[in-house]
Order: structure tokens, then C-alpha cells, then sequence
């Protein structure tokens, strides 16, 4: 059982043939004062991304949910409160579950994806997230694009240095301000695709191939 519970906690997939997909996926929204920007230059640039939505922020901003589902992105489960203190069963089954209902309630998906606030394994929301059978989603490719001091420059860097194909870059859109995400995202784009790389969607990252159960080995 804990094979398969680690099989679905995903930093990144091996697409077959080494495919050079990437996807890029947003924490903590939706955010009036980034979210509606995110999207703007995620639909002139023609790229599906995902986000991993706050039930809180879903609340207070039932427009900005159904938007980004009208516009083809994926969507998944980031707690309701943002919560990463340890968590009982009750606990986590009320952020994990309310948080769904209100997803499926005011964009009419259901989803299965997943994503622990601070990445916390270990505070009791991973486990009852996959004893419910979600997928747990990670990333492989940090921007730092909340740290101190980030700008454009080091957030693009950050990611290039890191990616690879199958990687799942993370980025925010929630949360405070996201000016400096919102300054190099069209530059991070503008890279990965001279790269080479195609974006997708989480969910169609998962089904181009296996999980890679070692993602943080050198990149060849």
C-alpha cells in the first residue's frame, strides 16, 4: 500500500520518448489583484496551466474560478484556509472536503489533484488526501517567486536551471503581490519554448507517461 500511496505523490512524470512537455501550475488563488493578469497572459500566449485554489479565495472570488475553468485550465485542491500545521483526520477531511465541494459547486469540476501548502508531507493532509484518492501534485522545478529580493531575472533562472522534461514548474498567482511572477512569466514562456518545450495541463502531464519516482537525479 505504500507503494502505491508514493506512486501517486508526483514531482514529475517521464513523458515517453523524453517528450519536452512542461506544466506550469499556480498556487493560493484565485487573487483579484494577479489571477485576472495570469490568465490574460496565459490566453495570449495560447497556454493551458493549473491551479491549486484556496477555498477561502474561492469564496470571495466565485468569478475569477469560473473564469479560469471557462478558459480550459486545470484546477486542484490547496486546503481551504492554506493550512500547513499538523492535522487531524477531521481536520484535514474538512480542508480537503470543503474545498472540493466549493470547486465542484462553482466551476462544475470535480477534481482529484492535490497540493499541500508549503509542500508539507508529513502534517496529516497528504495522508488523508490519499487514503481519498487524490493525486498528490509537487513540483519539480521551483521559481522562488515568493522569496525576498526575487525578481523577473531570478525567477526565469530559477526555473530554467531546474526543469526538465516532465517537470511541473511552480509559481504563485495568490497571496500577496505577485508583480514579479506577473513580469516574468511571459519571459519564462518565451524561454522554455525556445527550449523546445510544449505546455500542458497537470492532468494531461500524468497521462503522457510514469511517474518518475527519483526527479530530483541529475538532468542528463
Amino acid at each position: 500500500m505504500a507503494d502505491a500511496f508514493d506512486a501517486r505523490i508526483v514531482r514529475r512524470v517521464k513523458p515517453a520518448e523524453e517528450a519536452k512537455l512542461v506544466a506550469l501550475t499556480f498556487d493560493d488563488g484565485p487573487w483579484p489583484g494577479s489571477t485576472p493578469a495570469v490568465l490574460d497572459i496565459l490566453a495570449h500566449e495560447g497556454v493551458k496551466a493549473t491551479f491549486f485554489w484556496v477555498g477561502q479565495h474561492l469564496e470571495r472570488y466565485p468569478d475569477l474560478a469560473r473564469r479560469v475553468v471557462a478558459e480550459g485550465h486545470a484546477v486542484g485542491n490547496h486546503t481551504y484556509s492554506h493550512r500547513s500545521a499538523a492535522s487531524p483526520a477531521e481536520v484535514a477531511a474538512e480542508e480537503i472536503g470543503r474545498t472540493n465541494a466549493l470547486i465542484e459547486e462553482l466551476t462544475g469540476v470535480r477534481t482529484t489533484l492535490f497540493r499541500p501548502p508549503g509542500g508539507h508531507l508529513k502534517n496529516g493532509l497528504v495522508k488523508h488526501a490519499l487514503e481519498q484518492g487524490y493525486v498528490v501534485v509537487m513540483w519539480s522545478a521551483l521559481s522562488d517567486d515568493t522569496k525576498p529580493g526575487a525578481d523577473a531575472a531570478s525567477i526565469v533562472h530559477n526555473v530554467m536551471g531546474r526543469v526538465r522534461p516532465g517537470s511541473i514548474v511552480l509559481l504563485h498567482d495568490g497571496g500577496g503581490d505577485r508583480a514579479r511572477t506577473l513580469e516574468a512569466l511571459p519571459l519564462l514562456i518565451e524561454r522554455l519554448r525556445a527550449e523546445g518545450y510544449r505546455f500542458v495541463t497537470v492532468p494531461e502531464l500524468l497521462e503522457s507517461g510514469e511517474v518518475d519516482t527519483n526527479p530530483w537525479a541529475a538532468r542528463p
